[in-house]
């Protein structure tokens, strides 16, 4: 009995031994695939080497990025993931989250965020971003666009120029104080072509004390802001400043012609975004322009709305889990700075602002004051949702143009604008 009882000792220690000697099976392989969206040869470039660092931390992951041609790339997430195409990470913008979220597309990424540890170094205005549609978050904020102003250092100091506009009547003044159309100089880089609704708004509107940050053609007792007693003024002095301080050809500028005035000197008073930046510094140098917080209306406060983008989950997806962990590491302070210095809109974390020299010096600085000043930068949005807005952007054009060439009234542009969004 002894011996057999030894005998199964012996055996039982062999195959422990031999279970302890056994290496551990490997984690299962997963394959994660990532839209991109705002594609661009820099921007893709960097996301890829992002991969290549996560991969190389979890060997059992491989992502596959798929990078549709910049035009083409709205087209290919609403066709892959409205049919529910094998997608894990999904890049989305403010303007068509809503319909996915609607559609009952993307993954609630309320609790994953709540235990991320770099969602405590967000701006405030991330998480309004995350949450932009039924105040849940269903996305991970990667930049923004907001509007500031761009001023060329070097050709105002000639014009005899060494002030900055505070106020939207400082700007005003300054653009027809500088223009001379003998000698091809005026004032102002206009926008009157490509959604100039979203220049022309926020200068007029700055003027109204309580624009409805929910929607921006609303006040907030409700009322339609065209309505205003205020808004056919400063639509007037709008007007005024086309005629007297921009090229009578300024009726037809899109971005590009924008920006080429203000690098040519022609115009030295821009109002843009900061993917701006990254043109001017090669057209010109950083030496030779600046930018300020956008001037306030004589309402004592301006407003801004906020073009973003961001990181979500398809909520049919196989893989959530790994594409959170991949949705982390790109989204961390130090990734997320990188993205927005090869793409040029601004970053996620106060902490950037504060701790990186390249957005916490320089023309940056601007976008930090409005993004921290809430008393007199009142972040607003547009009203996407309504099914009218699609055709807005065309209406507004056309009647803005029929008024800057004295077709019709100013009383008739706000009057028609009314009636289009009762």
């Amino acid at each position: 009995m002894k011996r057999v009882c030894a005998v199964v000792s012996f055996v039982i220690l062999v195959m422990g031994c031999l279970a302890l000697a056994q290496p551990c099976a490997a984690a299962e392989a997963v394959k994660l695939n990532l839209l991109e969206r705002y594609t661009s040869p820099e921007r893709t470039a960097f996301i890829k080497d992002v991969v290549k660092t996560f991969e190389a931390a979890h060997p059992n992951i491989t992502i596959n990025v798929i990078s549709p041609p910049f035009d083409q790339a709205e087209a290919k997430l609403n066709m892959m993931i409205n049919a529910k195409e094998p997608l894990d990470i999904v890049e989305i913008s403010n303007l068509t989250i809503k319909q996915f979220v609607n559609n009952g597309l993307l993954e609630n990424l309320e609790s994953r965020i709540a235990s991320w540890p770099d969602a405590k170094s967000w701006l405030p205005l991330t998480f309004s971003a995350a949450r932009f549609v039924d105040n849940t978050a269903y996305l991970m904020p990667e930049f923004y666009f907001i509007k500031a102003l761009f001023m060329r250092t070097d050709v105002l100091k000639k014009l005899g120029v060494d002030t900055v506009p505070t106020t939207m009547q400082q700007l005003y003044d300054l653009s027809k104080k500088i223009t001379k159309p003998a000698a091809n100089q005026y004032g102002f880089a206009f926008r009157g072509k490509g959604n100039p609704y979203r220049t022309s708004d926020y200068m007029i509107l700055a003027d109204l004390p309580n624009v409805d940050p929910k929607n921006v053609y609303r006040t907030t007792d409700g009322k339609l802001v065209f309505e205003h007693s205020q808004f056919v003024k400063s639509l007037k002095a709008y007007i005024e400043l086309f005629k007297t301080a921009v090229p009578p050809d300024g009726i037809n500028w899109g971005f590009s012609e924008q920006v080429n005035a203000f690098a040519s000197g022609v115009a030295p008073l821009l109002i843009q975004d900061p993917d701006t930046v990254a043109l001017v510094d090669r057209q010109i140098g950083r030496d030779k322009y600046t930018v300020v917080p956008m001037p306030l209306g004589i309402s004592g406060k301006t407003y801004l709305d906020y073009g973003f983008g961001g990181l979500a989950i398809p909520s049919y997806s196989t893989n959530k889990d790994a594409a959170w962990e991949f949705m982390k590491l790109f989204s961390a302070p130090k990734q997320n700075a990188e993205l927005c210095k090869k793409y040029g809109p601004l970053p996620t974390h106060a902490v950037t602002y504060k701790e990186d020299p390249y957005f916490s010096t320089g023309v940056y600085k601007a976008w930090a004051v409005e993004m921290n000043t809430p008393d007199k930068y009142t972040f607003v949005r547009f009203p996407t949702d309504s099914p009218v807005f699609p055709g807005w952007a065309q209406v507004q054009q056309q009647s803005m143009q029929a008024t800057l060439l004295g077709q019709i009234t100013a009383e008739e542009a706000a009057a028609k604008w009314a009636g289009y969004w009762k």
